[in-house]
């Protein structure tokens, strides 16, 4: 309960800073593969395998179960059918340890994406996702990655979690359009 408490805080004090970029877009998205859970079963999950069957949106944030993450969850959770028809993967990735993911991907991601555990930070530090004001938590940064591994879009908005999932949509969209 204090931890959740303590999330709420800082990403309270966190959400009137102001946003930072993140990787550059048509960067190289780093590879990783973490422990991660889709609807409470644990795999390990590979960009790299992610990204040979279409685009990626990877996306970070603080804590799960905290307000602005439960919103932002049940937002892509919402969308999955617009991200599957359009062959893009999402995941999220958090400090929070798998047991919480296990809970977090079936109750606020609805069983429908996965969400993997970096405790240490160390994927979100690889992509320059790490809340400056707070940097034991991610920041709310989302990137879209194409199957070339390049990066498509980057957003990062703490306050405003719903923006996630509507810009990796029209990210995606244009995309597909070029293809």
């Amino acid at each position: 309960m204090y931890r959740r408490l303590l999330a709420a805080a800082v990403l309270v004090l966190a959400a009137s800073a102001p946003a930072l970029a993140a990787l550059a877009v048509g960067a190289t998205a780093p590879p990783f593969s973490a422990q991660a859970s889709l609807g409470g079963k644990v795999f390990t999950f590979d960009l790299a395998g992610a990204l040979k069957n279409g685009p990626v949106v990877l996306y970070f944030y603080p804590a799960a179960f905290t307000k602005g993450c439960t919103i932002e969850a049940h937002t892509f959770a919402d969308a999955m059918d617009q991200f599957k028809a359009l062959h893009a993967t999402v995941i999220g990735v958090s400090h929070d340890n798998i047991d919480t993911l296990n809970k977090f991907s079936v109750s606020e991601c609805r069983s429908k994406f996965p969400v993997a555990a970096d405790p240490s930070l160390t994927v979100a530090k690889q992509y320059d996702a790490v809340l400056p004001q707070a940097p034991t938590y991610a920041n709310r940064t989302s990137y879209v990655i194409a199957p070339d591994g390049k990066i498509l879009a980057t957003l990062t908005d703490l306050s405003h979690p719903q923006q996630h999932v509507e810009n990796a949509l029209a990210v995606l969209k244009q995309y597909e359009s070029h293809q």
